[in-house]
């Protein structure tokens, strides 16, 4: 049978509809409800039950207003929202590599259910995949003030849900045939960014011996700044911005107040930082959880034994412009606007416009915009724990499609199917540009085999970074055989070599202009 005991309590799961040979236990809780007396609290261990719970549905997803393709929706009264996935061989020989992976989002949005992450092809490569929800929004990251200084009502409680359910693997992951060991923690966007943050965090230490993080975001908030958006959520849902007034507020109401404070910074273009990509919550610097910036604490050794894997889109903006949910910068005018709200130097501007020589304005910003929130802040990373003396991969994902008159980048999110195995899914055919061909299917069996060889042995199948020569040649570029059939031939011919060139050429600009960090 499916069955399998916690420390909680025993659990049933089931076989996975895709391959009979691999268990999946489904929303089972690594913490208690964090709501009534527990909320804006630390997570609480879950209370124990008896008999043999049914695990075989995920669990309610986090307070969000997202209606996302194939993945559950939140309803006011779901409250057991702090609940992971299991995917294991059924036969499998114990002490597997395990994989946890968080889910991106901007922090507001996403689960563990979406399609994108079901487990069972990476569970095929033998290991052990646990995914997670965690709490978002306000309820995991909005500052709740108090005297205390956060002790009693903490910041960064998504990130602590994070490290209950590490703390949840620890002690139970050996029951489905997981190493509590050998535990590699993997995210995209901000749940790469969340990685970064618990690969720098002292109380994190030892939960995990190695890091996947796909487009890791560069945002990062103060104490104060978080209050100030504190005090716009709470001004917009018609509360105090007191530990009193939020609690009185239902995770409702706070929902629908980000929701038109978001609205009002992307309507209003004299509005700053916030009006291009209006998320206005992240990690805060709070001076317990985190002391700094990831990529500060990483260049100053805090991510010590941890061994990365970063990977970024080559073209990561795109699908922020496609989803509508960036401005749409299409002047000079409104370009210089841009580069003047974010700090960026003229010469950094007009090194994207001379890269880009027929390019239209929109694809200069969001060339800009990629390297600034995505594509630079994920290198710089991998380089700063590598010149720290840890040990790095560099990956960038460059595949592209033209379909039926569309053209698929190569954008944000679209190399996470590809490293699932699950391009088969119908409703992420607007991510990867329709249904797979074989050339894709073989792109994705590199990647998954990438994954869960580092996973397995720290090795993904390329060199480290030497932690002296930047990116260099130790980077990884994940296209399709013929792309890079393409790629060889035009170098060959001494055309331009696409993307992966431009690539490199946007680096050296912003290495000469420095990367602002920036605060939500």
């Amino acid at each position: 049978m499916d069955v399998f005991t916690t420390k909680s309590g025993t659990v049933r799961g089931r076989r996975a509809e895709r391959d009979r040979g691999i268990v999946v236990v489904r929303g089972l809780p690594y913490a208690a409800p964090p709501f009534g007396a527990l909320r804006f609290r630390e997570p609480q261990p879950p209370e124990p039950w008896d008999g043999v719970r049914d695990c075989t549905a995920f669990g309610p997803v986090a307070p969000q207003s997202a209606e996302l393709p194939g993945a559950p929706v939140w309803s006011p009264g779901d409250e057991d929202v702090l609940t992971l996935n299991i995917w294991t061989p059924a036969d499998g020989p114990g002490d597997l590599p395990v994989l946890v992976w968080i889910h991106g989002g901007a922090y507001v949005f996403g689960s563990s259910a979406q399609p994108d992450f079901d487990g069972t092809a990476l569970a095929g490569e033998g290991l052990v995949v646990v995914t997670l929800n965690s709490r978002l929004g306000f309820e995991g990251f909005g500052h709740v003030p108090c005297a205390d200084r956060g002790a009693a009502f903490p910041d960064n409680r998504g990130l602590l849900d994070q490290i209950a359910a590490l703390e949840w693997v620890r002690d139970n992951i050996a029951a489905f045939g997981g190493s509590p060991d050998r535990v590699t923690l993997a995210g995209q966007s901000s749940g790469a960014t969340s990685v970064a943050c618990l690969t720098v965090a002292d109380r994190a230490r030892g939960l995990f011996r190695r890091a996947v993080l796909h487009s890791a975001v560069n945002a990062f908030a103060s104490v104060e700044q978080a209050a100030r958006t504190t005090a716009e959520v709470a001004a917009e849902a018609g509360v105090p911005a007191t530990r009193a007034g939020l609690l009185a507020a239902p995770p409702e109401a706070l929902v629908a107040a980000t929701d038109r404070v978001c609205a009002r910074y992307a309507q209003d273009p004299a509005s700053g930082q916030r009006h291009y990509d209006p998320a206005i919550y992240g990690p805060v610097a709070d001076g317990v959880l985190l002391t700094a910036d990831p990529l500060e604490a990483l260049a100053a050794g805090a991510g010590g034994p941890v061994e990365l894997l970063v990977c970024h889109t080559t073209e990561e903006y795109w699908l922020l412009d496609a989803v509508g949910s960036s401005a749409k910068i299409t002047t000079k005018e409104q370009l210089a606007v841009f580069a003047a709200d974010f700090g960026l130097p003229d010469s950094l501007v007009e090194g994207h416009r001379e890269r880009l020589p027929d390019a239209p304005v929109l694809d200069v910003y969001l060339s800009l915009h990629s390297g600034l929130l995505f594509a630079e802040y994920s290198s710089r990373l991998a380089e700063a724990h590598a010149r720290a003396g840890g040990r790095a991969f560099l990956a960038r994902f460059d595949r592209r499609r033209d379909q039926a008159g569309r053209r698929v980048r190569a954008w944000h999110c679209a190399d996470i199917p590809f490293a699932f195995g699950n391009l088969h899914e119908e409703s992420l055919h607007f991510l990867v540009g329709g249904p797979p061909g074989e050339a894709d299917a073989e792109l994705s069996r590199r990647m998954t085999g990438a994954w869960a060889a580092f996973a397995a042995h720290g090795d993904p199948g390329w060199e480290p970074l030497d932690g002296s020569a930047g990116s260099g040649s130790a980077v990884r570029v994940w296209r399709t055989a013929e792309e890079r059939a393409d790629a060889v031939r035009r170098a060959a011919e001494g055309a331009a070599g696409g993307a992966s060139r431009a690539q490199n050429g946007f680096r050296d600009l912003w290495r000469t202009a420095g990367l602002p960090l920036l605060a939500p």
